[in-house]
């Protein structure tokens, strides 16, 4: 799972996704199951683009992640935990302007169905993930659009009524980006390169150099479930919820138990 904030300008995020020693197309030899890159148009519509291929085999991946610009990105290449591999149940998932990808399992689907209620019909597949999508669009509803107080709210029900083996996500609007990393079981770290120092480089064992001078020098903030390359990683501490708004003003808020 990856996020990028950008800030207000618009990028590509193709080192991340292609070209880093550890990169979302790296990933997905050990997560074959569904690969997908959401981002927003000029206009801020999100535009999904997924498959329940292998990122590694999927060639549409390897063109989008070229081409792509946006200012917030999510990615996520899936290893089922059950579910079928299928194109309603690959991540990313898009709901009022928002977009959203989870890694984790959220156990006892049917209370949490029954506790969604007619935002259930917004559900097009049969993840968890989406599930807890549509509970957590509800909540930002309820709360008059407040991303964080819907954010804390579906969480908290989450970690009071289900088993939950983890919550991890990122979720994000055209000029916003959140994520949690709730409980400690999985990890998530942040890569904060609000002010640049050197392009993002990358050389393999066979001698092949990628460099990216573009997303390298342009401020950032990124999230990934593991580490993409060798820079200075912070592992999110558990029960976090990281919030970067479009002047890339980055802030924690501790809003779960460990």
């Amino acid at each position: 799972m990856f996020g990028l904030s950008a800030g207000s300008r618009r990028v590509r995020a193709t080192f991340w996704l292609l070209d880093a020693p550890d990169s979302l197309r790296e990933q997905s030899h050990a997560n074959p199951d569904g690969t997908g890159l959401g981002t927003f148009s000029a206009s801020g519509d999100p535009v999904i683009e997924k498959q329940p291929l292998a990122g590694f085999d999927d060639r549409d991946f390897a063109r989008e992640a070229r081409d792509r610009t946006s200012s917030t990105f999510v990615a996520h290449v899936r290893k089922s935990s059950g579910t079928p591999v299928a194109q309603a149940n690959t991540h990313p998932f898009a709901l009022d302007g928002r977009i959203f990808a989870h890694n984790g399992v959220v156990g006892d689907i049917e209370r949490l169905e029954a506790h969604l209620g007619a935002a259930l019909q917004r559900v097009t597949g049969d993840t968890d993930s989406e599930r807890v999508f549509a509970l957590t669009s509800a909540e930002i509803a309820r709360a008059g659009g407040d991303v964080a107080a819907g954010i804390t709210a579906a969480m908290g029900w989450i970690a009071s009524n289900l088993p939950v083996m983890s919550a991890n996500f990122v979720l994000v609007t055209p000029e916003d980006l959140w994520a949690l990393r709730w409980p400690a079981t999985h990890e998530l770290y942040v890569l904060d390169r609000r002010s640049p120092d050197a392009p993002l480089r990358h050389e393999s064992a066979a001698g092949t150099r990628v460099t990216s001078d573009h997303l390298g020098e342009v401020p950032s903030v990124v999230v990934a479930s593991e580490p993409l390359d060798a820079d200075d990683w912070r592992l999110l501490e558990p029960g976090t919820l990281l919030h970067v708004n479009r002047t890339l003003a980055l802030t924690e808020e501790r809003i779960l138990g460990a």
